[in-house]
């Protein structure tokens, strides 16, 4: 006999069919070959298949309610962050309305922001906006009165700094300042004028035989100066792997640290995000690299086991133990006295040399003063400074001009809560200053884009007065000023001294002789801006003032000459040997 079970759809019974073939007698007095075999109930089976529609439902329902729930938190979030941001943006300085979670980020432009942000402040008529980034908001200070007033006046409750990738104000940060000044501070400068005073006489030497490479010449002279102070070795080749390697990977990194790039500030907003390695994260590009970091750190222990010479590194190894200075923080500090010092100081000089171009008329009174105080036989000198009246009105002219440190430094943060002219500056905001938009304030800087030096002498008409005694706010303030300020001021006094002396300094020709124009607003985009390339004619006043370059060149070439060494580090192949 053949027996098959199956499930009927319509009665939920399992049934067995019996089909008698062989012996039909056996069921000749059934009325049916079915015989109903109830392995189940029927309502057994139909509550089985209930409960296990049921579970599939309930499940289905668990996960609609899970994601309804994490909705509803979400926009509850949403709706209590959005409500914090309005309410404190009331309380705040004046600025774009800020969407939720996006803040203003989406109005930030790519290049140069620190323009945007002038803009904004006549928008809304204020020296004093906020922008956010994200959920949290930026403090702009564009006029010199509320810069003077929060981060110099102010300076201790100011002193902190919002950001990840810095260090903030406190212990590890007034360790690090004392050894800077240790390294670069006023009381130190005296003693590096020498030094500065034969470079600067060796980069006139460079110019007079080799002006179209003035951009290098001058990277060499301001890269050697620090060298010499940090390592204890001179670079005396424009071709030096310091120049053609070190000074362009820091331009870069300037380039990318700018609000606006790619990733405005994004793990400003989003900290959890600096967590993740920089292979994969594009967003901690320019912040500094392992290879750069450990090449510094192998340029300092190289100059600290010099026997035969004195430097900063040296220094720095020998108060390594004192103040518990790890290997990653004797090469942060060795890599920016070395960063900040080379890249501005040429920087600097080439916006001296583009201003002379654009501006011939402002030179004939400083040769005037220049010959009636120095004469043609020597070059001007750090004494010659309180007779120069007008050259150093030229000075500060250069600095307010265009500004290298565009911004002033990383952003400032106050400790507390801090009340400025009924505003509310909430505690760990950033306070960013606005160089470009203080400099160019026409209140204090009428014309702001004409290079005027009789804009710093005070019996002039275009002379206004500024809330500090010098005049500009190139170098930050209250208490993260650049610590080579005193350095780099020297250091620009007596550069543009002697190049006004040695030089007439003026546009490129073209082969029909037509003066090639030049654009004073053709300048890079980073933290760090100098202009872009343009040729120049660079010639020697007269033949004395030629002979004396050579003579004094020369000198101070030899007198140099203890410092010249090499170093067995290349930052290109560095990695790949360690």
């Amino acid at each position: 006999m053949e027996i098959m079970l199956e499930i009927s759809s319509s009665s939920r019974k399992l049934v067995c069919e019996i089909n008698h073939f062989a012996d039909s007698s056996l069921v000749s007095d059934r009325p049916a070959t079915y015989i109903a075999l109830s392995f189940f109930e029927t309502r057994e089976l139909d509550k089985m298949l209930e409960l296990s529609h049921f579970q599939h439902f309930a499940a289905g329902l668990t996960i609609i309610h899970a994601i309804l729930v994490l909705i509803a938190a979400s926009g509850a979030w949403l709706v209590l962050d959005y409500t914090r941001i309005l309410l404190l943006r009331r309380k705040m300085p004046p600025g774009p309305f800020p969407l939720p979670i996006i803040g203003n980020t989406h109005l930030l432009p790519d290049k140069k922001p620190w323009i945007y942000f002038e803009q904004l402040s006549k928008q809304y008529n204020s020296g004093i906006i906020t922008f956010w980034i994200g959920r949290s908001p930026t403090v702009w200070l564009n006029d010199a009165k509320s810069a003077s007033d929060l981060l110099d006046k102010r300076a201790a409750t100011f002193s902190d700094q919002a950001s990840l990738v810095t260090m903030k104000y406190g212990d590890r940060f007034r360790v690090h300042r004392k050894l800077t000044h240790i390294g670069v501070g006023m009381q130190q400068v005296r003693n590096y004028q020498q030094l500065q005073s034969d470079e600067n006489k060796v980069v006139l030497l460079d110019l007079l035989t080799d002006s179209e490479n003035y951009v290098a010449h001058f990277e060499r002279y301001a890269a050697s100066v620090v060298s010499i102070i940090g390592f204890g070795r001179r670079i005396s080749k424009i071709t030096d792997p310091i120049i053609t390697e070190v000074i362009w990977l820091m331009q870069r990194a300037a380039e990318h640290n700018v609000p606006g790039k790619t990733f405005p500030m994004l793990m400003e907003t989003f900290p959890w995000l600096a967590k993740f390695p920089n292979r994969v994260a594009p967003w901690k590009r320019g912040l500094g690299t392992p290879r750069a970091k450990n090449f510094f750190y192998a340029l300092a222990e190289e100059a600290a086991n010099n026997e035969g010479r004195d430097s900063y590194s040296k220094n720095l190894f020998a108060q390594a133990s004192k103040y518990n200075l790890s290997d990653m923080e004797l090469s942060t500090l060795a890599g920016s006295l070395f960063g900040a010092g080379s890249d501005t100081s040429s920087s600097t000089l080439i916006t001296f040399v583009l201003a002379c171009c654009a501006f011939p008329e402002s030179l004939p009174k400083a040769w005037e003063e220049l010959d009636r105080v120095v004469g043609p036989h020597r070059s001007p000198n750090f004494e010659d400074e309180p007779n120069l009246a007008y050259v150093k009105a030229l000075v500060k002219e250069v600095l307010r001009w265009r500004s290298v440190a565009i911004l002033g430094g990383q952003p400032h943060a106050p400790i507390r809560d801090e009340m400025y002219k009924d505003w509310l500056i909430p505690k760990d905001t950033w306070v960013q200053g606005n160089v470009w938009a203080i400099h160019r304030n026409e209140k204090d800087f009428p014309d702001p884009d004409r290079f005027n030096p009789e804009r710093y002498l005070e019996d002039s008409p275009d002379h206004r007065p500024f809330p500090n005694e010098r005049g500009y706010m190139t170098f930050g303030w209250g208490r993260r000023v650049c610590a080579g300020q005193a350095l780099a001021e020297k250091g620009t006094f007596i550069s543009v001294a002697r190049l006004l002396w040695a030089f007439n300094i003026q546009k490129a020709v073209d082969l029909s002789g037509n003066e090639i124009p030049v654009d004073i607003f053709d300048y890079t985009d980073g933290l760090n801006i100098r202009p872009n390339f343009f040729k120049c004619r660079i010639s020697s006043r007269s033949e004395e003032i030629k002979r004396t370059i050579e003579r004094e060149g020369r000198q101070a070439a030899e007198d140099l000459s203890v410092y010249n060494g090499e170093t067995k580090y290349r930052i290109s192949t560095y990695s790949a040997r360690n």
